[in-house]
């Protein structure tokens, strides 16, 4: 399963050849050589299990067609050059000594540099091979569908190649969901290890601790849309996606304090549930038994498990959340449960396949964004306007993918009602509005499983 040095199959050779021939110009302009080689990593488009990876529990993802390219050529310059083929992301250049991160200052060029930095970590190397890269991507930035995970693993998979290395996809796909904690996101690693993990015409189930990946066969009959609501959220640049990571870190510990655990040890709302050795349904109940609904005070938290507010912020809480001070643990938790059920029996529908399969999985998406829009707070107006329109068009499900406060929604709906529901979507969300309508070509589009990330050796 090591992922260095595959030769790209032929039909994904044809489909890519005129974008590979455009990036290999670009890189010839930009550096005056040809590249020695290719390495891309696809985004994804999670199919229900929302912010529930960081909790330790199972996603159910699948690759999309939009990808990162980097074209890459290998010198001993000391020096890693970096190029976009969207001139607003500027060319940067810096030492191999002096790989720095601003965490206060998401640029694109920092994910590079963090999937650069993980892998030159997770190696040992004392010191990296000098690169020329220019990058090239498909992926709508800041739109919930893993642009900057995808960037991340593509610069490991560079970084790995460029070093003449060779690593399994596990390993990547872990090392590569560490590395972007460099950029301050604490995420659970579903966006890299389908990355790695992809495999052409089937979505996945992931599971982590240890990492693997189960094919999981989508209905026939149904085709999976994504829309974008062109409202960007970027992860790394605010704090809604940390602080919703802190509030499930606290209701675990509160948990297993009123359960008369060790708390200090236990950090994932899953890992508390395999200590008590319950089912999610009983988790469930001692979430409605144990938490209140009113949303919790630093002080009141502090009180319960007998810490120092110091203690607080130094131990728990992560360093862009330093501010919070309301902490919603009871819908936070219910939420995390609720949806990890729900990615199991999605899973299971599509195992078996009943008559109705296409409505079951539809209900259990629906019940999805709701979740998500009440219990988590992760939606916005924008993404709640637009799984309406969705479900009004003719989806059978509708719900915000990835880690929502804008991005895309992913529906649900029965081929034969392809063509009316995409006209549909165009008339009322994206018409009406001057701005959606001029983003409309690259924000609405049928997609199907695409493979993982690879590499391939210019011939």
């Amino acid at each position: 399963h090591a992922a260095r040095a595959v030769p790209i199959p032929a039909d994904v050779f044809l489909l890519s050849f005129v974008r590979l021939q455009k990036l290999k110009e670009a890189f010839h302009g930009k550096y005056g050589q040809e590249p020695l080689f290719f390495a891309c990593a696809p985004g994804r488009m999670n199919l229900i299990g929302e912010h529930i990876d960081y909790c330790g529990y199972a996603v159910l993802p699948m690759a999309i067609e939009q990808n990162i390219v980097a074209a890459v050529s290998v010198s001993d310059s000391k020096t890693i050059q970096l190029a976009n083929t969207e001139p607003k992301y500027k060319d940067f250049s810096v030492s191999v000594d002096g790989l720095s991160i601003d965490r206060e200052n998401p640029q694109w060029h920092y994910y590079f540099l963090c999937g650069v930095r993980g892998i030159q970590e997770h190696l040992s190397l004392s010191s990296l091979a000098g690169m020329c890269c220019m990058v090239d991507g498909t992926i709508p930035a800041s739109s919930g569908l893993s642009s900057s995970s995808a960037l991340v693993c593509c610069a490991g998979l560079v970084t790995m190649e460029a070093c003449q290395k060779a690593l399994s996809k596990v390993t990547l796909a872990e090392t590569c969901a560490k590395c972007e904690r460099y950029i301050g996101t604490e995420g659970g690693g579903m966006d890299q290890s389908i990355s790695f993990l992809a495999e052409e015409g089937t979505a996945k189930l992931i599971e982590f601790n240890p990492l693997r990946a189960t094919d999981v066969r989508l209905p026939d009959g149904a085709v999976f849309v994504i829309a974008n609501c062109c409202v960007e959220m970027n992860k790394a640049a605010s704090s809604h996606f940390n602080t919703r990571v802190v509030e499930c870190r606290i209701a675990t510990k509160m948990l297993a304090k009123a359960r008369g655990l060790d708390w200090s040890r236990l950090l994932k709302l899953g890992d508390l549930q395999k200590e008590l050795q319950v089912s999610l349904e009983q988790m469930l109940e001692l979430v409605e038994e144990l938490l209140h609904p009113e949303p919790y005070s630093r002080e009141e938290i502090c009180k319960t498990l007998g810490i120092s507010a110091e203690q607080l912020c130094e131990d728990i809480l992560s360093a862009n959340t330093q501010h919070a001070t309301d902490f919603k643990l009871y819908q936070r938790a219910r939420h995390v449960y609720g949806e990890a059920a729900r990615v199991l029996q999605f899973k299971a529908v599509c195992d078996s396949s009943p008559a109705d399969a296409v409505a079951q999985l539809g209900d259990l998406m629906n019940r999805s964004h709701a979740s998500c829009r009440d219990l988590y707070e992760c939606s916005c107006p924008e993404l709640d306007q637009l799984v309406d329109i969705c479900l009004q068009a003719g989806a059978v499900g509708s719900r915000l993918t990835g880690a929502g406060w804008g991005g895309c929604t992913v529906s649900m709906v029965p081929g034969e009602r392809i063509d009316s529901f995409l006209q549909t979507v165009r008339e009322h969300y994206y018409a009406p509005d001057a701005r959606r309508s001029a983003l409309e070509k690259q924000s609405l589009f049928v997609t199907r499983p695409g493979g993982g990330a690879a590499i391939f050796i210019e011939e």
